[in-house]
């Protein structure tokens, strides 16, 4: 029985539009699956609507089609803080479409953040009494890194989540990960009913069908039902998720050397790997900084950099969000500043650590 049934159609009433919700784990690649989605021409004419956790937004800059179709979500969790703002999104999307202040779209696809607990999301679009006329939730898409999401399972209830409700999971890195057997099993056993399909998986055998309940666990009804809806408030910081996970948003107006971000890099990552759950940023370096390079990495695992041949905005600042568990933010940001030559009193000493970079001090 799906919960997305409509009432009787309306002749009066328009075509209800459809809408995907991408989901997903920090850093499994939800973004890179949205880019190729949007170059294939079923995607013609579709919002883009985009939650990234922590105060400075990246996600929207490495998109790659960006104009008016495109709208942000301000910081916060997806199923918290910015759950309102979801609702009143979509709704001013369908009064701008109605009044023809936009062009008419098709489609509307939500990329969450990777730390949004879809529960809450679903709840919105299958009971909101407004938007289950005029939306039709379809696909929920949950992306899921090979090499790294077994570890999430075990540390992360939203990652449990993600992968429960989804009618298709997309395995991404498996040429990486080798043996992929034992993510594919723990998968099957979350969600029976979710196919795992390859990222390069043709956009309506991806996004197609209608979401319903069918064939997933009874804890997907109870997550959806009321009780699971109580309020549950995180803190007001846009930067924390929980008492464990925050973010940290370092930025440079200047162009940075590149010797001193390399060793920057290279300390974190082999210092505290583990507590990287996800870092991304867009970065001018000193020796050729209109052309900005973008580095992502999930915890000890930094992908090779990628150079743009220009910026994607006006902005010319460096940028990077990292999200850490049980990592003081502020140790990471002295760090930054050292290396950057900016030293507080309390920073730690730049040139000690690169003896020894895995006796990071402690935050």
């Amino acid at each position: 029985m799906s919960l997305t049934a409509s009432p009787a159609p309306d002749p009066r009433r328009p075509e209800p539009i459809p809408l995907t919700v991408i989901t997903g784990f920090l850093g499994a690649g939800k973004t890179t699956l949205l880019n190729r989605l949007l170059r294939d021409p079923a995607l013609a004419d579709t919002v883009v609507i985009v939650n990234e956790f922590g105060e400075i937004g990246l996600d929207h800059l490495l998109i790659e089609t960006i104009d008016e179709d495109m709208v942000l979500l301000g910081a916060g969790c997806l199923c918290c803080t910015v759950r309102g703002d979801l609702i009143t999104t979509l709704e001013d999307l369908l009064r701008k479409r109605d009044n023809g202040r936009i062009k008419p779209f098709r489609r509307v696809v939500i990329e969450t953040t990777g730390l949004a607990d879809p529960a809450p999301i679903l709840h919105a679009l299958i009971y909101h009494p407004y938007l289950v006329l005029r939306y039709r939730l379809q696909a929920v898409v949950t992306v899921v890194d090979a090499m790294t999401g077994a570890a999430s399972l075990d540390a992360h209830p939203e990652a449990v989540r993600q992968a429960a409700v989804a009618d298709r999971i997309v395995l991404t890195k498996a040429d990486l990960a080798g043996d992929t057997a034992g993510i594919r099993a723990r998968l099957a056993a979350l969600n029976p009913a979710a196919p795992i399909l390859r990222p390069d998986a043709p956009a309506e055998d991806l996004l197609g069908g209608l979401f319903g309940l069918d064939g997933k666990g009874a804890d997907v009804r109870a997550w959806l039902g009321d009780a699971a809806l109580a309020d549950h408030h995180h803190h007001g910081d846009v930067n924390r998720h929980d008492a464990a996970i925050q973010a940290v948003c370092l930025t440079s107006a200047a162009p940075v050397p590149r010797p001193a971000f390399e060793m920057f890099m290279d300390l974190l990552r082999s210092g505290h790997g583990p507590k990287l759950l996800r870092l991304k940023g867009i970065v001018a370096l000193a020796d050729d900084p209109e052309r900005p390079i973008v580095v992502h990495g999930v915890q000890h695992v930094f992908h090779a950099p990628l150079t743009l041949p220009a910026w994607p905005d006006p902005d010319h600042t460096s940028r990077l969000v990292l999200i850490l568990r049980d990592l003081d933010p502020a140790f990471v940001q002295r760090l930054w500043d050292a290396f950057l030559g900016r030293p507080r009193v309390d920073a730690p000493d730049a040139a000690a650590l690169t003896d020894n970079p895995l006796a990071i001090p402690g935050p």
